[in-house]
């Protein structure tokens, strides 16, 4: 597994949530990614058990139960992340829109992904893929959206934070099998 295989998961996740018929080369498209790696990444979950087994085609499924598994238990340890240094970006973890009236925000920086064109300012922390602010930017989906930033709260957060996360991100998988 890469990090980036969670992103295409959870962007197949969202798709099929809103019944909308999805191929690799549109899931390349808007991840900014490339479809070569959609088609690794796609092998790469069907290999760990998280996909079904017809790669690329709309009848292909994540196993939500069992990703909700890998995230709630494996992916700080595999993935881990770190809040870095004060820039713009793109808000994530407790203060993404995820978290809306659920976590009081005081005047600590908060974790966002970097990105120029950012509209928060707070301390960077590394996206699971590079491209995932420049996706969520050009191409606004709130589902996947809030999905990374229930991940990115798991991946760095406080015990608080995790479990609410945990709770949230639950919740969004069972919705949208």
């Amino acid at each position: 597994m890469k990090p980036q295989d969670i992103v295409i998961a959870f962007k197949i996740i969202s798709k099929s949530a809103k019944s909308e018929i999805w191929t690799q080369n549109q899931i390349a498209l808007e991840l900014c990614m490339s479809p070569s790696e959609i088609n690794a990444g796609l092998k790469r979950l069907q290999e760990a058990g998280l996909l079904t087994s017809s790669i690329g085609h709309q009848n292909s499924r994540i196993k939500h139960n069992l990703l909700c598994e890998f995230i709630l238990h494996g992916i700080r340890y595999v993935f881990p992340a770190k809040l870095g240094e004060l820039i713009r970006g793109i808000a994530t973890g407790y203060a993404a829109p995820a978290f809306n009236n659920k976590i009081a925000i005081g005047n600590d920086p908060v974790p966002v992904w970097p990105f120029a064109e950012g509209n928060a300012r707070g301390l960077a922390i590394t996206p699971l893929y590079k491209s995932v602010p420049l996706s969520i930017a050009k191409y606004p989906d709130q589902l996947f959206y809030d999905m990374l930033s229930l991940v990115d709260a798991i991946r760095c957060g406080m015990a608080r934070e995790r479990n609410l996360a945990a709770d949230l991100l639950k919740k969004i998988l069972r919705d949208n099998k």
